[in-house]
């Protein structure tokens, strides 16, 4: 096989070596490799919008380890930067390959190869890879988008902004159910990012907050999919909605922990920190 290149791979992990991966020969030690490739097909399923394991459960089956092999051809040592390549190679009828690329800038440190065989999880007995799941492998290895958001309203796409807010809000950061629902809902531009399977990830909405002013609100994704690009999609899609209904600045309330994410998509901060709904806020604000 000619020699694997950092552009070989459409999706590239990065990480940095910790001192408790090194060895007394000042070296990761061999088997770290295989929890740095674990790791980053973790994220590989983030990259295809695909929340695991709830994306596989509805067909029926699960993901197992047939073979991991790995070829060490140089060793990464502490604080190294490297970068693990993952790639589909192969969907076979029950099994898909992944091919494996770990570098230091442009130096390739390890090559290798992981196969899952998709099966019953109760039984443990294969199953062909469902046809969806198959399609989605392909297309994003083919440069094509994982995501598509959808704008409109309430009675369009109140159901599954229902579903996700109530995850996020609700369910993990415990607001009450009172505190989540107004009537503004039924009048906002609502946005809905789906993945391939159809499956809600994200969502938000846009209401005028003053002549000329939107306020974007609502903003939720999926705990397994953030940082994958979906809360950034949803994002986009309101602001270009915003712009398209003549507003030239647009004003969020943003949670304090999520101020960076807002920050990289041009909001900037506005006045003090403040309480909402027992939430440490900032309001941001970024010109259209």
């Amino acid at each position: 096989m000619t020699q694997l290149k950092r552009n070989n791979f459409r999706f590239l992990y990065r990480l940095r070596v910790r001192w408790a991966e090194v060895d007394a020969q000042k070296i990761v030690f061999n088997g770290h490799y295989l929890t740095y490739v674990d790791t980053a097909i973790t994220d590989y399923w983030r990259a295809l919008a695909l929340p695991y394991p709830e994306a596989l459960e509805q067909f029926g089956g699960d993901l197992f380890v047939k073979k991991a092999t790995i070829e060490y051809h140089a060793p990464a040592r502490y604080d190294d930067q490297l970068e693990i390549g993952i790639r589909c190679e192969r969907v076979g009828t029950s099994s898909m390959t992944f091919r494996i690329g770990i570098f230091r800038q442009d130096e390739l440190l390890i090559t290798g190869e992981v196969v899952y065989v998709y099966a019953d999880p109760k039984v443990h007995k294969s199953m062909p890879v469902p046809p969806e799941l198959r399609e989605v492998l392909t297309a994003y290895e083919q440069g094509q988008s994982m995501v598509h958001v959808k704008v409109g309203g309430w009675d369009e796409l109140g159901e599954d902004a229902r579903l996700v807010r109530t995850e996020v809000f609700i369910q993990e950061q415990r607001i009450p159910e009172e505190m989540e629902w107004d009537d503004a809902d039924r009048s906002c531009v609502h946005a809905v990012a789906y993945n391939r399977f159809g499956m809600p990830l994200a969502t938000g909405r846009l209401l005028e907050h003053v002549p000329g002013v939107a306020k974007i609100g609502r903003m939720a994704a999926r705990r397994t999919l953030r940082g994958g690009g979906v809360g950034r999609a949803v994002l986009e899609a309101l602001m270009q909605a915003a712009r398209a209904g003549g507003y030239h600045e647009a004003v969020l309330h943003a949670q304090t922990s999520a101020a960076g994410f807002y920050a990289r998509a041009g909001f900037v901060p506005r006045g003090p920190e403040f309480d909402e709904v027992g939430i440490p806020h900032v309001e941001m604000v970024k010109t259209l």
